[in-house]
């Protein structure tokens, strides 16, 4: 269970962080969230589609990493096998929370850093360490500053351009039904995406609103993403095999 604390110099000054990727910190899962923010990194190597979130019931966009719940198909012996770690997974045991602060007079809540000592990754021992011997922030820690702004903004940003793309009728389910091969078929539900045909339809006022609000470069790179459904596919039918190789070895 996480026990979030308000990040200090003093309380947590032996803080660290171990930066490895494995089952044992929670990476063996099958999407992650991703924000408008980091779209034109992640486009380049993991599609990204659009789902409601079971609690709030509101639309948000994720990066797909595998085609089962807990298959993360970029997690290998230790390593994440991509040029870049979106950001739900950088982030690590951090997060931003809102604390209540006098500024010029006036109260305003104003954002902070928490750290959930509960989390795997947190460490005494080991690790990236979370602040400097003299106290100040490490460049670990100045790296995931930059990491959690990112968050910030792609989640308030996200949350007009998802209510847009809704009211235009741009988003619609998608089925991704993949055949591995013979014997393996796979697919994954409750997966949404941008309808092309819709947003190739619209007229010049609708573009020109999103384009204006900076919503249709995300339309865009949404639907550019998907070529990186094959780069997992490929990747799947690759372990498929490696598996079935070494099936006839167990059972000599």
């Amino acid at each position: 269970m996480a026990r979030y604390e308000l990040l200090d110099n003093v309380t947590h000054k032996d803080l660290r962080v171990v930066t490895g990727f494995g089952r044992q910190f929670g990476d063996d899962i099958g999407m992650v969230p991703a924000f408008p923010s980091e779209y034109a990194e992640l486009q380049r190597e993991y599609p990204i589609f659009f789902r409601k979130d079971g609690d709030s019931g509101q639309w948000q966009s994720v990066a797909l990493l595998g085609f089962e719940q807990h298959e993360n198909l970029f997690l290998q012996d230790g390593r994440w096998n991509a040029a870049y770690l979106p950001g739900a997974i950088a982030k690590g045991p951090f997060l931003i929370g809102f604390q209540e602060q006098r500024i010029d007079g006036e109260l305003r809540n104003e954002p902070v850093m928490h750290v959930d000592l509960e989390h795997p990754r947190v460490s005494f021992s080991e690790g990236e360490p979370v602040f400097l011997p003299q106290g100040g922030n490490s460049p670990y820690l100045q790296h995931i500053a930059g990491v959690l702004r990112g968050i910030r903004d792609g989640v308030e940003f996200g949350a007009a351009m998802f209510a847009a793309f809704d009211s235009m009728s741009l988003i619609q389910p998608v089925n991704l039904e993949v055949q591995l091969e013979d014997k393996h078929r796979v697919s994954v539900s409750g997966l949404y995406g941008i309808d092309r045909e819709r947003l190739a339809a619209l007229d010049a006022g609708s573009l020109h609103r999103l384009n204006q609000a900076g919503f249709l470069e995300g339309a865009y790179l949404v639907l550019a993403s998907l070529h990186n459904v094959r780069r997992l596919m490929a990747e799947k039918q690759r372990r498929l095999r490696e598996r079935d190789a070494a099936a006839p070895e167990r059972a000599a």
